[in-house]
């Protein structure tokens, strides 16, 4: 048993990270796959941002990365698709089989999530489909919500609507005010996104010895 174990944890996923900030999530990622069992490895982080703080995270870890400025594509008659497409072109440089989403604050393009298909992700505090976009916890909080939580799940056209693949439920306490609620569940993230990492990568190594 332990030998064809061995086998099977030598094949790693190679995963890209997108980010736009501090990066909480990438790091739980990376940590993550610093486990020689952990089926994936992460072979660029990505920001449109060069003050990103999380970059600086990564290159302590010697993992390469990159920046593409959203800014530098106004000029184009289709501003959004010319940067995905640059990123694209980035993340492919680097081989990556699967994107996942890391508090990347930019809507992608139909290109961009057409072409990967099946291998983009994201992370969203809220029990999906309940509370889609940008303010889900405060959105939970002003509905009075008697809970939250996360959600890991592919990224579709539409927002916040595509398959899920991993969630947790967090209790929302009747003081808990925006900090408090985020903090907590943020802390469910950096569990469930790896796990939901795993099985995608587990599931792909199968597949491709099946």
């Amino acid at each position: 048993m332990a030998i064809n174990g061995s086998q099977d944890n030598n094949k790693k996923i190679k995963i890209a990270i997108l980010i736009s900030g501090r990066g909480s999530n990438m790091k739980a990622i990376i940590e993550a796959c610093e486990d020689q069992n952990f089926p994936a490895k992460v072979v660029l982080v990505l920001s449109n941002k060069d003050n990103a703080e999380g970059l600086e995270f990564a290159k302590t870890k010697q993992i390469p990365t990159a920046v593409i400025k959203h800014q530098d594509f106004k000029q184009n008659t289709d501003p959004r698709t010319a940067f995905d497409i640059a990123m694209d072109q980035e993340i492919s440089k680097y081989g990556a089989e699967l994107i996942c989403l890391a508090g990347f604050m930019r809507l992608l393009s139909s290109y961009f999530v057409k072409k990967w298909q099946n291998r983009l992700i994201n992370i969203h505090p809220s029990l999906l489909p309940d509370f889609k976009g940008a303010n889900a916890v405060a959105d939970a909080l002003k509905a009075k919500a008697n809970c939250s939580g996360c959600t890991v799940h592919y990224v579709v056209e539409e927002m916040d609507s595509g398959p899920i693949i991993e969630q947790a439920r967090v209790k929302i306490k009747e003081d808990d005010n925006l900090e408090d609620l985020s903090n907590r569940i943020l802390k469910f993230e950096h569990k469930i996104y790896p796990q939901a990492i795993k099985k995608i990568c587990q599931n792909l190594i199968n597949n491709d010895h099946s």
